[in-house]
């Protein structure tokens, strides 16, 4: 796996290195490749709060969690517990779409549902990200998808817990 650890407004010990990087070391078994995986890894603290952000990238699918303790390594722990709990959910999910057998309509049940109750059509105006931003808070929303003046891409940009913003780019 090829790491990208970090810190926030906080230096990054060796042994805080080499501990997180042990303890995902350990989920190497789950992926196929694991050598085509990229791991970042950001480290901050907010008043006595010690937090971490782990995101996976992985072929296939991705992978987030992000923990706060008072104590760096016990959030550690914490944030690849949430990351086994989400693989082990996701290959669950891949082994039984893999096993899928035919079924008959005398055996269909009704299963859960996800409906999609609004659709909206919207204008994506070109702008830069100072101008969505000042969008999505006219409107209230959490989110806001534009396309970027310069690239022509669609862009999402999202209002994250920490009350900071976050952008999401297609290709």
């Amino acid at each position: 796996m090829k790491y990208s650890i970090r810190g926030e407004k906080l230096e990054v010990t060796d042994s805080i290195r080499e501990y997180v990087m042990d303890k995902l070391n350990k989920m190497e078994k789950y992926f196929d490749d694991p050598n085509n995986v990229s791991v970042k890894i950001l480290f901050s603290v907010r008043g006595r709060e010690q937090k971490i952000e782990v995101t996976i990238n992985s072929r296939g699918y991705d992978l987030r969690a992000e923990v706060s303790h008072s104590d760096m390594y016990a959030a550690i722990d914490l944030a690849v517990d949430k990351l086994e709990r989400q693989i082990r959910k996701h290959k669950t999910k891949m082994m039984s779409r893999e096993r899928a057998q035919i079924v008959y309509e005398d055996d269909i049940y009704e299963e859960e549902s996800y409906d999609v109750i609004k659709r909206k059509k919207v204008y994506l105006k070109p702008m830069d990200e100072e101008e969505a931003i000042v969008q999505m808070e006219m409107l209230g929303h959490t989110f806001y998808i534009f396309k970027d003046i310069e690239t022509e891409t669609v862009k999402v940009l999202y209002k994250r817990y920490d009350d900071t913003y976050g952008v999401i780019e297609t290709n």
